[in-house]
This record gives C-alpha cells, structure tokens and sequence, in this order.
C-alpha cells in the first residue's frame, strides 16, 4: 500500500466517527479506521496512540461542537435551557458515540467551556458557589439521564396495566410526546426547583 498523505487529526476524527456512525461503537478498532481513510493499520499510529485517543478524538468532536453563548437578553433559566439543548442536539446526532460523552467529559476542554457558560449564567443570576454546585450537577445528571432514555427507547412490556397501572398509564401518555418536548419539559421542571433557591 502506497504511504498515505499526511492527515489531519480532524480527518482521522472524521473517519472515526463514520465507523461508530455507520456499525456502532462497538466495532471502533484503528483497524476500522485505518480501512476508513484507505491506509494500513500501522500507518494510523503515527496520527493516534490507539483507540482511547480515538475516543477521545470522537468525544471532544461532539462537545466541543456546541454553541457555549447564552442567547442575549434571555432571563437565566431560558439561558441555562438553550445552553442544555444544545449539548442534548449535538450528542444526540450521534447517537452510538454517546457514551463516550459520559466516558471522556471530564477530560474534554468543550465540556469545560461549556460548564463554565453555565456556571457563569447561574453566577450572575445570584446562584452562591453551593447552589451553583448543585445546579450544575443537577443539570448534568438530568441531561445524561435523558440522552441515555433517549437511546434506549421506552419502556415495553409492561403487560395489560393491571399489576403496574400508573406505570402503564405514563408508558402511553409518554407515546403523545416527542423525545423534544419530554426533554424540554422536564427541564423546565428541573429550573423552576432551581429558581426556588432565589426566593
């Protein structure tokens, strides 16, 4: 095989992520992406390290992605929603590369920013350093609770309703709304609790 060209780290990025788009994180190998961008297996250690830079890679492609401006003149908690929806849409788009987002965030510069544009909506709100930690934890766990109901779909098998009515009863209500407006609206309800420690 002829000695490739020199790659960028966003094509190898690129080609990345086609591979867990197209059969799955699971099948993410630098065989996988070697073949991608047309070039021996051993050629792509000279871009990457192995697969946990390719993760990486991947992970901080979707995060770092994601518009970190508050939208102006916006009060707080509209602010802080957009800001969530966002990061929702952009891991969203890739839905077999999300868990990489629970699995490298800590370490990726765009979930950082996009923290910190949190935390400084929730500052100039009024939110003391304590609140603004629970605030963002909240936050964050809500939206990785969300992406990952997301991609598991709803619940099934919840038989007839007659053990578990309640449960089957949100099952169907659940089927009247889109994945958007079950996010957007639990946020909302999130918010309002966080906007009770402004009273």
């Amino acid at each position: 095989m002829p000695r490739p060209k020199s790659l960028t780290q966003s094509q190898v990025t690129d080609a990345a992520l086609a591979v867990i788009d197209r059969a799955g994180l699971a099948a993410l190998s630098m065989r996988a992406v070697a073949a991608e961008l047309g070039m021996a297996t051993m050629s792509l250690y000279r871009y990457v390290t192995g697969r946990d830079e390719l993760e990486a890679l991947v992970a901080e492609r979707m995060l770092g992605a994601v518009d970190v401006t508050p939208p102006p003149g916006e009060p707080w908690h509209e602010q802080v929603a957009v800001l969530l929806v966002r990061l929702r849409a952009a891991v969203a788009a890739h839905p077999e590369a999300m868990p990489l987002m629970l699995t490298h965030r800590h370490h990726s510069p765009g979930a950082w920013r996009w923290a910190e544009a949190v935390l400084s909506v929730l500052r100039a709100a009024g939110f003391d350093d304590h609140q603004r930690v629970i605030g963002l934890r909240g936050l964050v766990s809500y939206l990785i609770g969300a992406l990952q109901t997301d991609r598991l779909g709803p619940p099934t098998g919840v038989a007839g309703g007659e053990e578990y009515p309640l449960l089957a009863d949100v099952v169907r209500r659940a089927e009247t709304l889109s994945p958007d407006d079950q996010f957007r609206n639990g946020l909302d309800l999130l918010l309002r609790g966080l906007a009770g420690h402004l009273a």
